[in-house]
């Protein structure tokens, strides 16, 4: 854990205390604040007076002698309207910041220096956040992972020169770290995404630019318009920055060619990595992934030989297209993350051949938009609420049958899958649905899925367990 020594000796209130919450109180307390901590929730409440925490309504206290006030990432800042807590702070003039911000200022205090790697994005965050450690680690350095990935960052081990952190942030993140100055950060990509929180586009797009703006180096891609005006005036102000691109070649930056990982620069290109036969890495939005994961390495200093060992090695992120047991010409891929039609694309775009497992809780939308990847489909497992509505759908398109359950959907495609003569194929559970008819979560579905094909018979499992570690 990171004691949040900068605080030491000042009083700070504190709202929200689940996972990060409850961690951040802890690493402020362990580093001399006295804090007073609350939540909406009376049970989170009493766990933190359990473990010897000081809690009181924020209504009651004192805030004029607050020295800061920490929010969870999670509680309204701005929209639809500011929680009843952050109008208590404005009016006492007191900073609002979340854990990022206190990690920040722990670094600038105790290891300035340290690589600090944040990224953000709507889409492929989490991939290109795992796929960055795991470059760094192969390599043999001491790295730290953490944030909106799940591991809250002020349970990582202390900043100390020569240990690299990886950072995801997710806009309410960047939104409570008003002074976020990574060594590299990167920005993937910019759509309509958590509105209800940021009012509009340009405004959830001002704050995901933050973190770019405060970076020694500014890697974007510049797919969208939004990021590329992004870019353009990151560089205008001053700043270094690494253009990425999956779509078309640079005068300057990191590009897909192909499969090929491209670096422009003084009007020359080389090849710099090949993702080709990188299961993990299919496709290509992969490929803007790998792209940014590059860039950001080298500005940290890792050559290029570690990035494309890295690379190589990367054994993909739990439930996003990960590829988990093989039978001859035959991969079952786990991508349980896909909860909705878009969120399914990238998979559906990244076998030529496929044996889908979609359904279970419906989405608005359905999976019309998925019509251009019907081509590819040798056969749909319908299962879950969403079964029938998918089948209307596919309709003659697409021969499917209706599962019902996923035990008997990975039955039956493994099965018509190994008939297949035509060459390689993918039994993939991209459900395009959210799980909560048959499952808790898209976790507890992921490894369902594995540990069904686990039980086939002949099949080699590509992964650790079956549960879906590696």
């Amino acid at each position: 854990m990171i004691p949040v020594t900068t605080l030491a000796g000042k009083k700070v209130a504190l709202f929200g205390l689940g996972g990060s919450g409850f961690a951040t109180a802890r690493a402020l307390i362990l580093g001399g604040a006295d804090v007073t901590a609350w939540d909406d929730n009376p049970d989170s409440v009493t766990k933190a007076a359990a473990e010897g925490m000081h809690t009181a309504d924020l209504r009651t206290i004192d805030w004029s002698v607050q020295s800061l006030f920490v929010l969870s990432p999670g509680v309204p800042l701005t929209h639809p309207k500011p929680h009843w807590t952050v109008d208590l702070a404005r009016a006492a003039g007191v900073d609002i910041v979340g854990d990022v911000e206190l990690f920040v200022r722990e670094r600038r205090a105790h290891a300035p220096d340290c690589p600090f790697v944040a990224i953000t994005g709507t889409n492929g965050k989490s991939t290109t956040t795992a796929l960055i450690a795991h470059i760094l680690k192969s390599s043999g350095r001491d790295t730290q992972l953490g944030g909106n990935i799940g591991t809250a960052v002020l349970t990582l081990e202390p900043p100390k020169a020569g240990r690299f952190y990886v950072v995801e942030c997710s806009s309410y993140q960047i939104d409570l770290a008003p002074t976020l100055n990574p060594s590299a950060g990167i920005l993937l990509n910019l759509t309509p995404d958590h509105l209800d929180r940021h009012g509009t586009m340009q405004h959830y797009a001002d704050i995901k630019e933050r973190l770019v703006a405060g970076s020694d180096v500014a890697v974007i891609g510049v797919d969208d318009s939004h990021c590329e005006v992004i870019a353009d005036r990151v560089e205008r102000a001053g700043g270094k920055v690494t253009r990425i691109s999956r779509r078309h070649p640079l005068a300057s930056g990191i590009y897909a060619e192909g499969t090929k990982l491209v670096e422009a620069s003084g009007g020359a290109a080389q090849p710099i990595a090949d993702l080709d036969g990188i299961q993990t890495l299919r496709g290509g939005h992969n490929a803007q992934n790998a792209a940014a994961a590059a860039a950001a390495c080298l500005a940290v200093g890792v050559s290029i030989d570690e990035i494309r060992t890295g690379l190589a090695s990367f054994p993909g992120l739990k439930h996003r297209m990960q590829p988990v047991g093989r039978r001859g010409n035959v991969v079952f891929v786990n991508d349980s993350k896909a909860t909705n039609a878009d969120a399914a694309a990238p998979a559906l775009s990244s076998y030529e051949r496929i044996y889908w497992i979609a359904g279970g809780l419906p989405k608005a939308g359905g999976i019309s938009t998925l019509t251009p990847f019907f081509p590819r489909i040798a056969k749909a497992y319908l299962i879950g609420e969403a079964a029938a509505e998918f089948a209307a759908t596919l309709g003659e398109s697409v021969a499917y049958e209706i599962s019902g359950t996923l035990e008997r959907a990975v039955e039956h495609a493994a099965a018509d899958a190994d008939r297949d003569e035509s060459g390689p194929s993918a039994v993939l559970l991209s459900p395009a649905c959210a799980s909560f008819d048959q499952y808790k979560n898209f976790e507890v579905r992921g490894d369902a899925f594995v540990s069904h094909v686990a039980a086939l018979d002949g099949i080699t499992m590509l992964i650790g367990s079956a549960t879906g570690d590696k």
